[in-house]
C-alpha cells in the first residue's frame, strides 16, 4: 500500500501547490469543484493556472513555468484504478497501465518507448505511471523547444487516454512482465498485510483490490475483462490532462483541445460509485509474524466513524493548520524517546490522515526491537493519553508555529524557483480528491496572519476526538523465529486498559539557551582570494583562510532560500590499524548522537526551532568532513555548527548507549530478508580474506564497539581545520559569507599539514566467479553480475564506460523484458574510478523467477558479447547521448548538482571545465570508443551471483 500523508505534510504541501484559475468562452468555467453553492469563505485557487472542461468532460490545467527550460511536464489523470474492478478483472486496472505501453493508435507495440528514448526521454526515470485505488496517472515529460516532438507529446497522452489496442498477443505478452512485477512484491511484508487488511478496510471493497491483483487472475483472465474495463472507465468525463513547462498557456491550451476535444463518453456510462469502509464495535487486534520479516512494528489506528471532509474554505484550511500543529508537538515530543539510553522504540510518530480509500484515523506508529513491541505500545498510548489529560505546554505552541511558518517563508522565497516536475502533482491532487489549491503566496500569507490566532485550547481539544475505544485497531507484525514468544491479544487489550487507569505525570518541557554560541571565537583572517575559471557557468571563488583551510564557493539564483554545504579531508578510516578499524567500524555512526557543547540532540530540536539549518560530520573510507545546509538567514548558525563540531563535540555515553540499542534493534533481524542476507553474503564472498572487511554489524560487532576509541579518533581526525576544504553553493551572500568563514573556520586550529588517504593491498575478487546463495520461501531470484579489476583512470574511458551501461539497459529491457517477458525490470551501470586506487566496475542485476534465472543471466550475457564483437548500434548510442544531454541541462540549474562538481572535481583532482566541456565531450563519444572499452574490460571473465529460494 502506498503510504499516506499526514495533515500536517497535506498542510505544507497545500502551500507548495500552484494552480491559476482562468476563464475561457470555449471551455466550461470551473468556480469551485464541488456541486452546489459556493461557500463565502472558499478557499481561493491562485492565478498561476488555468483550468477548464471541455465539452465532453475532461478537466486540464495549464501553467507557464520556465524552470528547467524547454520542457513541458505531461500528466493524465484518471479517476479509475482498482476499486472500479469487477471480480473478473482484479489487477486489471493496473495491467491496462502496462498495455498503454504495448500497443496503441500511433505507436504499435514497443514503437512508444523507443521513439521517447530517441529524443532522450528515459523509460521508468521519465516517462512512467502509477495505478492505485482509485487513481491512474500516466507521466511524460517532452521537450517544449521542437514542435514536431510537442505534438507527438500530445499523441501520446491521447493514445492513452483511450487508443490503446490490447490485442491478444499483446497482452498474452505482457502477462509476464505484470506476474514479474508481482513476485518482486512476494514477502514477508506482504503476507502478514494479506492477514490484517481486512481489518483496516473493515466490511470494504479496498480490502480485496490491491493494486497489483493475484497471480490466478493475472494468469488467466480473458482478454475482454481488460478491453471492458477500458471501455467503462478510460473515459473523458473521469479524466485530466495536465500540462506543466516552458510553453505559452494558449499554445498548450490549442494542443489540448485538438487531441481531447472528439473524445466520447461511452453511451450508458456506468456512474462512478465510491467506496467506503463500515464502522466496528470495540477494538480490533492482528498480530502477525513472519520468519522473514525483518523488524517489528505496532500500530495503533483510531478510525474515524465519519467520511473524510473536504477542505474547501478557510475555515477548513484553517481546521488543518491546528491539525498540522498538533501532529508536529506530538512527534517532537515522540522523537525525544528516540533519544534515551534505552529507547522504547527505534522511532515512533502520531498523525491524523488518511489510512485506505474513503477513511481518516488518528495513528500512531513504531518501529521497536523484536522483543519491545509492548514497550512501543505502552509508550504510544501513554503519550495519547498524557496529551489527552493535561494538553501541551505554550512552550511547544510557540515552537511548533515557528518551524511551520519557516518552513512556509522557504517554500514561499522559493516560489518562483520550483521546476515544473515538482508542481504537476498539486493539479493532480486537485482533480482527483479536490485538494485545496490555494497557492503559495496565499498560504504564507495567511499563516503569517492566522498562527498568531491560534491557541493552545484549540490544539489540546483535538485528542478528545481522536482518541476513542471503538473503531480501533492495533496491529503488532514482527519476526517469528525461535525462543521468540508472540503477544497475544488478551496481552494488548490488558494494556489498552491499563493505560486508561494509569498514573501519568505531565510533560516537563525544559528550558534551552538562547544562542549556540554565546562568546563568539576571535576571527582569523583570509589571506587570499581567487576567482576560478572567471566569466564561465563553472565561475567559483575560493578563499584561503589563515589557519590554511580552505573554503570554495558558488553564488547561484536557483532557490532564492538554499545554501548547501560540503567539506572534505583525505585520510578517513584509511588511517586507521587493523585493530583501531575494527574496533571503531560499528561505532562511528554513534559519535553524532552526542550534542555539541553541552546541548543534546532534543536541546538542538528545540533550539533550532524556527530555522532551516543542518550540519552533519561523516569519517568516511577515505576522508572526513561535512554534510549540511542552511537558509541564507540561518547561515551563521551552520556555521557555528561546524565550529563546535570541531572543537566540542559531547561525548556521551548515554547517547551512544541509546544508538547501540536502535541499531541492534534495527539491524537485529535485517538477514531474514532474503535481499538482504544475499548482499551481505556476497560481499563476504567478493572480500574473502580483507583483513579491513567487516560486512555487516551484527549484534557482536555493535558490542565490541569501541566509543572511547572511535572518539579519540574523530579528535584526531577533526585536529587540524588547514586539512579541510569547504564548498557553498546557493544563494550566498559573500560579504556575509566571508565574515562568517573568518569567524568561524578561519578560528579553528590549524597548520600547514596535509594528509593523504592509504592505499592497501588487498583486492576483491575478479575474474569468472560463481555464487549461489539460497534463502527465502517464495519464489523469486536476484541475479547480479559483475567484471572488476585494477585500471588506469582515463576520463575519456570512463565516459564510454558509463555509456556503456547505459545502452546496455535499453537492450536488457528490450531483451528481458519486452521479448521474454521474464523480468519486471533490468539495469547495467559501469564505472571507472581513481580513488583509493584505479579500477573499473560494470555490472548487471535483476531480479525474475528462479526458473528463469540461468536462462535470463546467459541472455544478459549475450547481449553484452554482441556489443563486444561488434560495437553498440548508433541508434542505441544516439538515445543515450541525448538522454544525459536532456538530464545535464535540468542539472546545471541545480544547487545540488554544482556542489557534487565543485567538490568532486576538486576530491578527484579533476578539471571542473569538463561541466563546461560536457556535450562536447558527450557527442564526441563513438561507437568504436564504446566497442573500445567493452573490449578492454569486459573479456576476462565475470562474477556470476544468483539469489534462489531455499530448497523445499
Amino acid at each position: 500500500m502506498t503510504p499516506k500523508l499526514s495533515r500536517v505534510f497535506k498542510t505544507l504541501l497545500v502551500g507548495c501547490l500552484f494552480v491559476t484559475f482562468t476563464t475561457n468562452a470555449q471551455t466550461t468555467t470551473l468556480e469551485k469543484q464541488t456541486t452546489g453553492s459556493v461557500p463565502s469563505d472558499a478557499l481561493p485557487i491562485t492565478p498561476e493556472v488555468k483550468i477548464g472542461k471541455l465539452s465532453n468532460g475532461l478537466t486540464y490545467y495549464i501553467q507557464n513555468n520556465g524552470k528547467p527550460e524547454d520542457k513541458v511536464e505531461l500528466r493524465l489523470a484518471i479517476k479509475a484504478g482498482s476499486i472500479l474492478e469487477t471480480d473478473d478483472q482484479v489487477g486489471l486496472a493496473h495491467f491496462m497501465e502496462h498495455m498503454n505501453f504495448n500497443g496503441t493508435t500511433n505507436f504499435k507495440k514497443n514503437e512508444l518507448v523507443d521513439y521517447l528514448q530517441g529524443i532522450g526521454v528515459e523509460f521508468g526515470a521519465d516517462l512512467n505511471a502509477y495505478t492505485g485505488f482509485d487513481q491512474t496517472v500516466y507521466i511524460l515529460p517532452i521537450p517544449s523547444d521542437d514542435p514536431e516532438k510537442l505534438d507527438k507529446g500530445f499523441l501520446i497522452l491521447k493514445d492513452w487516454a483511450g487508443g490503446a489496442l490490447l490485442t491478444d498477443q499483446d497482452i498474452d505478452d505482457e502477462r509476464g512482465v505484470v506476474i514479474e512485477e508481482y513476485r518482486t512484491r512476494l514477502g514477508a511484508s506482504t503476507r502478514m498485510q494479506s492477514k490484517y487488511l481486512d481489518k483496516i478496510a473493515y466490511k470494504s471493497k479496498y480490502a480485496d483490490r490491491l493494486p497489483i491483483g493475484t497471480l490466478e487472475n493475472l494468469e488467466t483472465f480473458k482478454y475482454e475483462s481488460l478491453r471492458r474495463f477500458k471501455n467503462d472507465w478510460y473515459r473523458p468525463d473521469l479524466m485530466a490532462v495536465i500540462a506543466v513547462g516552458d510553453l505559452d498557456v494558449e499554445t498548450l491550451e490549442k494542443k489540448i483541445k485538438e487531441n481531447f476535444g472528439e473524445l466520447k463518453n461511452p453511451e450508458n456510462a456506468k456512474p462512478r460509485e465510491e467506496f467506503y469502509s463500515e464502522n466496528h464495535e470495540g477494538t480490533f487486534v492482528a498480530i502477525e509474524w513472519d520468519e522473514e520479516a525483518t523488524g517489528s512494528q505496532v500500530q495503533i489506528y483510531y478510525k474515524d466513524k465519519g467520511n473524510p471532509e473536504k477542505t474547501r474554505t478557510v475555515a477548513d484550511y484553517r481546521d488543518n493548520m491546528v491539525e498540522g500543529l498538533f501532529d508536529q508537538m506530538i512527534n517532537n515530543r515522540l522523537a525525544e524517546y528516540s533519544n534515551k539510553p534505552n529507547p522504547p522504540f527505534i522511532f515512533g510518530f502520531s498523525y491524523k490522515g488518511q489510512i485506505i480509500g474513503n477513511k481518516e484515523a488518528y495513528q500512531s506508529f513504531a518501529q521497536t526491537n523484536e522483543t519491545g513491541q509492548m514497550e512501543a505500545l505502552k509508550t504510544l498510548l501513554e503519550e495519547n493519553e498524557r496529551v489527552k489529560r493535561y494538553g501541551f505546554k505554550a512552550s511547544e505552541l510557540k515552537r511548533a508555529k515557528k518551524d511551520y511558518l519557516a518552513r512556509m517563508e522557504r517554500n514561499f522565497k522559493n516560489k518562483d524557483k520550483r521546476e515544473s516536475g515538482r508542481i504537476v502533482n498539486s493539479y493532480i491532487q486537485n482533480f482527483l480528491t479536490e485538494s485545496p489549491i490555494p497557492g503559495i503566496e496565499w498560504s504564507y500569507n495567511y499563516a503569517q496572519s492566522e498562527l498568531p490566532n491560534i491557541t493552545l485550547e484549540e490544539v489540546n481539544g483535538l485528542i478528545a476526538d481522536f482518541l476513542h475505544d471503538d473503531n480501533r485497531l492495533v496491529i503488532l507484525t514482527g519476526p517469528k523465529k525461535e525462543g521468540l514468544t508472540k503477544v497475544t491479544e488478551q496481552e494488548v487489550i490488558d494494556l489498552l486498559d491499563a493505560v486508561k487507569k494509569a498514573d501519568i505525570e505531565d510533560y516537563k518541557d525544559e528550558e534551552v539557551r538562547e544562542e549556540l554560541m554565546p562568546v563568539k571565537p576571535t576571527k582569523g583572517s583570509i589571506v587570499n582570494k581567487t576567482i576560478n575559471h572567471e566569466g564561465q557557468i563553472n565561475e567559483t571563488t575560493t578563499l584561503t583562510l589563515s589557519n590554511g583551510a580552505k573554503v570554495t564557493f558558488k553564488k547561484t539564483d536557483f532557490k532564492n532560500d538554499e545554501v548547501l554545504l560540503d567539506a572534505f579531508s583525505y585520510g578517513g578510516t584509511s588511517l586507521y590499524s587493523d585493530s583501531e578499524l575494527k574496533e571503531t567500524s560499528s561505532a562511528n555512526g554513534g559519535l553524532f548522537e552526542a550534542g555539541i557543547d553541552g546541548i543534546d540532540k532534543n536541546e538542538m530540536a528545540k533550539m533550532t526551532s524556527g530555522k532551516i539549518v543542518s550540519v552533519r560530520p561523516f569519517i568516511g573510507g577515505n576522508s572526513e568532513g561535512f554534510r549540511g545546509s542552511a537558509s541564507p538567514k540561518d547561515m551563521e548558525m551552520m556555521f557555528q555548527m561546524i565550529h563546535l563540531y570541531f572543537t566540542k563535540l559531547d561525548k556521551d555515553p548515554e547517547a551512544f548507549k541509546s544508538f547501540i540499542s536502535k541499531q541492534k534493534a534495527f539491524l537485529g533481524n535485517i538477514l531474514s530478508n532474503p535481499n538482504i542476507s544475499f548482499q551481505i553474503a556476497l560481499g563476504e564472498f567478493i572480500n574473502e580474506g580483507n583483513p579491513r572487511y567487516f560486512g555487516f554489524p551484527d549484534e557482536a560487532a555493535l558490542d565490541r564497539a569501541n566509543y572511547d576509541l572511535a572518539y579519540e579518533k574523530y579528535k584526531e581526525r577533526f585536529a587540524n581545520a588547514g586539512d579541510f576544504h569547504f564548498y557553498f553553493v546557493g544563494n550566498v551572500n559573500e560579504e556575509q559569507l566571508a565574515s562568517l568563514a573568518e569567524t568561524y573556520i578561519a578560528s579553528l586550529p590549524g597548520s600547514d599539514k596535509k594528509e593523504m588517504y592509504k592505499t592497501y593491498d588487498f583486492r576483491p575478487k575478479s575474474g569468472s566467479h560463481e555464487f549461489v546463495f539460497n534463502k527465502g520461501t517464495e519464489p523469486k531470484s536476484q541475479v547480479n553480475l559483475s567484471w572488476t579489476g585494477d585500471a588506469e583512470y582515463n576520463e575519456k574511458e570512463a565516459r564510454a564506460m558509463r555509456i556503456l551501461g547505459e545502452i546496455l539497459s535499453i537492450k536488457l529491457i528490450e531483451k528481458l523484458r519486452e521479448e521474454e517477458g521474464g523480468v519486471y525490470g533490468a539495469g547495467a551501470r559501469g564505472s571507472l574510478s581513481k580513488i583509493p586506487y584505479g579500477r573499473y566496475n560494470f555490472s548487471v542485476s535483476f531480479p525474475c523467477g528462479p526458473d528463469n534465472a540461468e536462462k535470463l543471466a546467459a541472455a544478459s550475457v549475450a547481449e553484452l558479447d554482441k556489443i563486444i564483437e561488434n560495437g553498440p548500434t548508433e541508434t542505441d548510442l544516439d538515445k543515450v547521448k541525448k538522454a544525459l544531454l536532456l538530464t545535464r541541462k535540468e542539472q546545471l540549474e541545480q544547487n545540488r548538482f554544482w556542489l557534487s562538481a565543485i567538490r568532486g572535481a576538486d576530491y578527484n583532482q579533476s578539471d571542473l571545465n569538463n561541466v563546461v566541456n560536457y556535450e562536447a565531450n558527450i557527442n564526441a563519444v563513438t561507437a568504436t570508443d564504446i566497442h573500445n572499452v567493452a573490449k578492454k574490460y569486459l573479456t576476462n571473465g565475470y562474477i556470476k551471483a544468483v539469489l534462489m529460494p531455499e530448497k523445499q
